[in-house]
């Protein structure tokens, strides 16, 4: 039996926990510390988390280090692991609900990509003594957490398609640094939220990109011959300079969706999320802080994007992946100067073919639950919708 207790959120015992699991005592760059330990007190102070909240954050947290303690490990007997080059060819962000995870998807079917796995982000560094590159022991890991997590909250599955064998979002490797809003997914902690907003993000994209090349390092061993990598979160928008100086080879996917449709689609998995460790969310805050959160993002990318990066951003609009899937993906490939083999197009069709949206079930939520209303969103996201939406009747169900 553990000695430590399992709903404490102090930073020492976490520590002492995670190296204690992991067999091993050095963090490598411990510009973490800062943002961790103003997380957890966030956690104490804001979150009201119930018991099985506290335990499930202790728990994530204790495994996020268990991460940076193997990762570390691994480069020390491994230095080269910091020599591999990264070519990020593509990044797709745009609000979540707007298609990216199904973009994302299609674009990682190439086989010349490159692209983190659901598994390979819970746990970047292989387990000890097992042989990722015959039968890698992350994978049945990463099921049973899938599965817990539907168990516990059926209605995810409506709401994003659950695979922990395939691509999904880096910004839970950037977890590591617990300088991203991951933990405002988690729980309501505003304070935290407003104080990771004003820290410079370059230290985590940093972090990152070691990720990212321990990752293509364990890729290569183990038979894979891509050439460059297809990422992709919607977080990315609130920081789209510091990840565009982090990969300067990279195409911006931008994909558009009406804000009426993806915002109140956004607070509602924010909500069951919360649900998970607290014990009465309120959605009123929910959609305060989502909703102000990715209007926030949306601002930015764009001031970017016309100040300094007009020639870095593909855009492409839900409707059109959702109608005509192989075209957008040729129509990114020959805008970032390359052609779609037909080995490459085969695969996105059979991705297309096997994963239609109809075979999840639909996802159902009112924007009046988040206090929101068509009025208040097209105030507040006036300048995009003018420009991305107004025009084009780019509005269809989930």
């Amino acid at each position: 039996m553990s000695a430590f207790d399992p709903t404490a959120l102090d930073e020492a015992s976490i520590i002492a926990e995670a190296r204690e699991r992991a067999g091993l005592a050095q963090l490598g760059d411990e510009a973490f510390r800062e943002p961790l330990r103003r997380m957890l007190h966030a956690y104490e102070t804001e979150a009201d988390l119930n018991a099985a909240g506290r335990a499930a954050q202790r728990e994530r947290t204790v495994g996020l280090l268990v991460n940076r303690l193997r990762v570390q490990n691994w480069i020390t007997r491994h230095p080269e692991i910091l020599e591999e080059e990264l070519i990020t060819r593509v990044v797709v962000c745009g609000l979540p609900r707007t298609g990216t995870t199904m973009l994302h998807r299609l674009l990682a079917s190439d086989p010349d990509a490159f692209a983190v796995l659901w598994y390979e982000c819970r746990n970047p560094a292989p387990f000890e003594g097992d042989d990722w590159t015959v039968g890698d022991a992350r994978i049945p890991d990463a099921r049973r957490q899938v599965g817990e997590l539907l168990e516990a909250v059926p209605a995810l599955a409506s709401v994003h398609p659950w695979d922990p064998v395939g691509p999904d979002e880096e910004i839970m490797l950037l977890e590591h640094t617990f300088l991203s809003w991951m933990p405002e997914s988690h729980a309501n902690v505003p304070e935290f939220g407003r104080w990771v907003a004003q820290q410079d993000r370059r230290p985590a994209y940093d972090y990152l990109k070691t990720l990212l090349r321990f990752l293509q390092w364990q890729k290569k061993r183990a038979g894979q011959g891509a050439s460059a990598w297809v990422l992709k979160a919607p977080y990315h928008l609130c920081v789209v300079e510091v990840m565009l100086e982090a990969f300067p080879d990279a195409t911006v996917v931008q994909t558009h969706r009406d804000p009426f449709e993806t915002i109140p689609s956004i607070c509602s998995l924010q909500l069951f999320l919360w649900q998970l460790g607290c014990d009465d969310p309120d959605p009123l805050q929910v959609g305060r802080l989502w909703g102000g959160n990715w209007e926030r993002a949306l601002r930015h990318a764009l001031e970017v994007r016309d100040r300094k990066y007009p020639d870095r951003f593909i855009d492409v609009w839900y409707r059109d992946v959702a109608s005509d899937p192989v075209a957008q993906v040729r129509r990114i490939h020959e805008l970032t100067g390359r052609e779609l083999s037909a080995e490459a197009e085969a695969s996105v069709r059979r991705w297309a073919d096997e994963n239609r949206r109809e075979n999840r079930p639909p996802h159902e939520y009112a924007m009046e639950t988040f206090g929101l209303s068509e009025a208040g969103l097209a105030r507040d996201f006036r300048e995009y919708r003018e420009r991305f939406i107004l025009g084009r009747e780019d509005r269809a169900g989930d």
